[in-house]
């Protein structure tokens, strides 16, 4: 089943769940290792090359997320009331991060006014270019962001655990397997 019930998610919302999560963390480890870099480094050049063009897939990939929950249901919230509550907020604060720090991470790679080669297959262009400092304050704001999510991300892994090990309740299974409605 491609579409989510309101009793589990579809096949297309746990692959894009899982393919982000995979992507998000590549992408930090990526750009962690990059820090480490010297000039010489034959990775110096290719390591942001790669982290670009992933950045700007899962940036596509994060589009066609959204698109997809405004398009079809979601699953019924389980646990309690405040655990619902917690979970709407960690979700629009992870979104938030992911734009944040894709964005920021745009507006640090075309600030010298050239586009994004993304895997020499298309170009994505500068749009934004010419603020002071641009190329800096992006910088600053993607490296917190990306931690801050990189740190969301674990306590939503933390609370799936949780509802998994303490709650038992199909929070996480439901991420895991697409399951037709049995309303």
């Amino acid at each position: 089943m491609i579409k989510n019930t309101t009793a589990s998610y579809g096949w297309l919302a746990i692959a894009i769940h899982w393919l982000s999560v995979l992507l998000v963390i590549g992408l930090f480890a990526l750009g962690y290792w990059m820090l480490t870099l010297s000039y010489y480094d034959p990775w110096y050049r290719l390591g942001p090359w790669w982290h670009k063009s992933i950045g700007i897939s899962l940036l596509l990939l994060t589009l066609v997320r959204s698109a997809w929950k405004f398009y079809t249901v979601s699953p019924k919230p389980l646990g309690a009331s405040w655990e619902q509550k917690g979970a709407r907020w960690g979700h629009g604060i992870i979104y938030a991060l992911l734009f944040v720090t894709m964005i920021s991470g745009y507006l640090i790679s075309t600030a010298d006014g050239r586009g994004i080669s993304v895997f020499d297959w298309f170009e994505v262009p500068a749009l934004i270019t010419g603020i002071p400092n641009q190329e800096d304050i992006a910088g600053e704001v993607h490296w917190y962001t990306a931690l801050a999510l990189v740190i969301a991300a674990a306590g939503h892994a933390l609370a799936a655990l949780k509802h998994h090990f303490i709650n038992r309740d199909a929070t996480l299974k439901r991420m895991l397997v697409s399951k037709p409605n049995h309303d």
